[in-house]
């Protein structure tokens, strides 16, 4: 896997995005899993720039591999912010009008139905969350 080590900063999306594109452009993924992992990819970002390390600046480290048979991609977000499993909050509501709606939510339900799967693990003091998408 390869992997990119950046400040937890908003600043920073552009080169943890360039990072990505560049893996899967490089192992010819097509456009629109390209597009799906995009959107993931700074949608968990993201989050971890906001809330990981709030009020300070940690490090984000952003893993990716691509291969296997069949062929699937692999990214890998890691933290030592403060513990937090996505996963754990129940799913938005999407048929409640956006006034109704609990504030938060849709991005990782969006991030969980793009994506082939989605897990979250906290080890060693930091938080691991790994998306996978089948080709």
């Amino acid at each position: 896997m390869k992997e990119l080590t950046v400040p937890a900063t908003v600043g920073e999306l552009d080169h943890v995005q360039e990072f990505v594109e560049n893996e899967l452009e490089a192992q010819g993924i097509p456009m629109k899993i390209q597009m799906q992992i995009s959107i993931a990819v700074e949608e968990i970002y993201i989050n971890i720039a906001r809330y990981a390390y709030h009020p300070q600046i940690g490090q984000a480290t952003v893993r990716c591999a691509v291969g296997g048979d069949p062929l699937q991609v692999t990214i890998q977000f890691l933290d030592s912010g403060k513990p937090f499993d996505p996963l754990a909050k129940l799913d938005a509501d999407t048929t409640l009008s956006a006034e109704e709606r609990d504030i938060g939510g849709l991005g990782i339900l969006m991030v969980k139905r793009s994506m082939d799967d989605v897990v979250y693990e906290y080890r060693d003091g930091c938080n691991i969350l790994t998306l996978k998408k089948s080709i």
